[in-house]
């Protein structure tokens, strides 16, 4: 991440977090608790090779560059795509150090398959609204690689993911203003829940964790 950022910049990857659990974003975002589970781990394992800060591999008509910082001034949110890919085209936008133009197409790695639900395409319609507001151009289709199929999975990025993604930025961005980690009901998707043994929904339901903890460390 880049130092310099404004400490009221949001977390681009916190919205996967928000999209699985609220309250799980913001122990994590807002009260600065983690623990490391078999999925995180691993997850982290298979972005080793993505996350090679400012590495540019140029083939034929594409550019890829991994870890790519990005950022939105408006929404006021930062992150590192995994990988950016620039294929030449005479309609694109010029990248800075290639010769020619370019289209940009993110490429986020997951652990996983394919989920039912939308986090991962969330996820990813952020880092083009960023890429978009940076490079002044247009990031209609990105793709996700599932480690678990071995394939990646093109995801067109509508401009309705991109609104909705406003609309999730604009929500987590008034808890964190307000401080506030909000209550949740529990399910049995609690049990894959990294944060599962400092959540303690049944017993937090005035006090925060932060000050759970703090008390059960005076005792």
């Amino acid at each position: 991440m880049d130092g310099n950022l404004d400490d009221d910049y949001l977390m681009l990857s916190g919205i996967q977090h928000f999209q699985f659990c609220k309250r799980q974003w913001a122990l994590i975002h807002i009260e600065q608790q983690w623990e490391e589970n078999v999925g995180t781990i691993e997850g982290q394992h298979l972005h080793r090779k993505a996350d090679q800060p400012f590495v540019r591999e140029k083939r034929g008509d594409k550019l890829t560059v991994r870890a790519l910082p990005v950022k939105s001034e408006e929404l006021r949110i930062t992150g590192i795509c995994d990988v950016v890919e620039f294929i030449s085209d005479e309609d694109g936008v010029e990248v800075y150090g290639a010769e020619g133009k370019f289209r940009a197409y993110p490429v986020e790695y997951k652990r996983g398959k394919p989920k039912k639900d939308d986090a991962d395409i969330l996820q990813l319609a952020a880092q083009a609204v960023c890429l978009e507001e940076m490079l002044l151009c247009s990031v209609p289709v990105g793709y996700m690689f599932y480690n678990e199929i071995k394939r990646r999975v093109e995801v067109p990025l509508t401009v309705e993911l991109k609104e909705r993604v406003k609309s999730i930025v604009a929500e987590m961005r008034d808890y964190y203003e307000k401080r506030h980690t909000p209550r949740v009901k529990t399910g049995s998707f609690c049990n894959s829940c990294s944060l599962k043994s400092v959540c303690l929904p049944e017993v937090l339901n005035k006090r925060s964790v932060k000050s759970y903890i703090e008390g059960k460390m005076k005792e």
